[in-house]
């Protein structure tokens, strides 16, 4: 397999992951229901937001459209990155971990952009629809993101004694997140674990320059001694 197939074979299978699994959750769950999948640990929970990764938010209609505007300009710099990076014959494992990374940035904007246009509201008591008769809930990019990962992997209660949470109740890991998320956060991760073994071929480049200039430079000549000067005679 070519490296340049590399990025997106990647962003295909993560987008197919990402999107049948959205659309099985949102027409088949109410909003709110949980399915245990791992004992107390694991949970398939349908939640929906209009932010960011991990259920974070921006309030109101123009914070929505705001961070969509700000998703599509970060994902064609990423887009553009990565093909800068294909045709620099970059290492494997970076140009996996951009593939990650745009198709998970993809994956949340076509919930952003198309999901309020095919699709019923989602409610407490009832699944969405697909493709409803009276149209979607929203405009464009005006839709909210799916979110289904729930792994309340501790739960507990801070101490009395500890500050402004005294005696609540505390969950690790509270966020629950898309394959979307996840294909974003394990390719960040995954980069910065890497950086060095990665971003080499890019000091590589930086030293090849003045390498071959050294190569290339013509020997300096030294000048061919000529026959020697005849001593002066002494006059008597």
């Amino acid at each position: 397999m070519k490296k340049k197939h590399i990025p997106w074979i990647v962003i295909l299978l993560v987008l197919l992951i990402d999107q049948t699994l959205k659309i099985l959750i949102k027409t088949n769950m109410t909003l709110g229901q949980s399915i245990p999948v791992l004992g107390n640990w694991f949970y398939l929970h349908f939640t929906e937001n209009y932010g960011m990764a991990f259920g974070m938010e921006f309030s109101g209609e123009y914070g929505k459209l705001a961070l969509s505007l700000f998703r599509i300009v970060a994902l064609g710099f990423i887009g553009w990155y990565t093909h800068k990076l294909v045709k620099k014959d970059a290492p494997a494992g970076l140009l996996v971990c951009m593939g990650l990374i745009f198709a998970g940035a993809l994956g949340n904007i076509l919930d952003s952009a198309f999901y309020g246009l095919i699709f019923s509201e989602s409610f407490f008591y009832q699944a969405a629809q697909m493709f409803p008769e009276g149209g979607g809930y929203a405009t464009f990019l005006h839709g909210k993101v799916v979110d289904m990962f729930y792994f309340p992997i501790i739960r507990g209660f801070f101490p009395q004694w500890f500050p402004f949470w005294s005696g609540q109740e505390f969950v690790f890991f509270r966020p629950v997140f898309n394959v979307a998320d996840a294909a974003i956060t394990l390719g960040v991760f995954t980069m910065l674990i890497f950086q060095k073994r990665f971003f080499a071929f890019e000091k590589q480049e930086d030293l090849s320059p003045d390498t071959d200039a050294q190569n290339e430079a013509p020997a300096t000549s030294q000048p061919e001694a000529g026959p020697a000067d005849p001593a002066p005679e002494q006059q008597p």
